[in-house]
């Protein structure tokens, strides 16, 4: 159903290079750019992707409370591999990997971290009984 997930950003040569890294991680590649603007990356053109961009009003860039993307993954070890990574580049915890809610076994599998500007990203997988 979501077609993109657009963040934005003070610095995208700061933010690209953090991105670059981490979405890397998980096999996702720029596809969609528009030089000293934006920058897109997925896994393919045809899936849901995750942008970063200077604000069009040339305001400043700020974080939405309440505001996440959540990256889909398959298992909670690439969950924890992707939440270690966000941070090994710079990223902030908000939340260490683990069930949710806290002493579940099953179900809902997430890290949580701030990007570089401060945007709130969710890595998770489902995980059967």
């Amino acid at each position: 159903m979501i077609g993109y997930v657009t963040l934005g950003t003070a610095d995208l040569n700061r933010a690209s290079a953090f991105y670059d890294d981490l979405l890397g991680s998980i096999g996702a590649s720029r596809f969609l750019e528009e030089p000293d603007y934006f920058i897109a990356w997925a896994k393919s053109p045809e899936q849901c992707s995750l942008a970063v961009t200077l604000p069009f009003n040339k305001e400043p860039a700020t974080v939405g409370n309440g505001t996440m993307a959540a990256v889909a993954l398959e298992t909670p070890e690439q969950v924890d591999a992707f939440y270690q990574k966000a941070l090994g580049l710079g990223g902030t915890c908000e939340g260490a990997p683990g069930f949710r809610p806290e002493g579940a076994t099953s179900g809902f599998y997430a890290g949580y971290f701030r990007d570089l500007d401060g945007n709130k990203l969710n890595a998770f997988c489902m995980v059967g009984e």
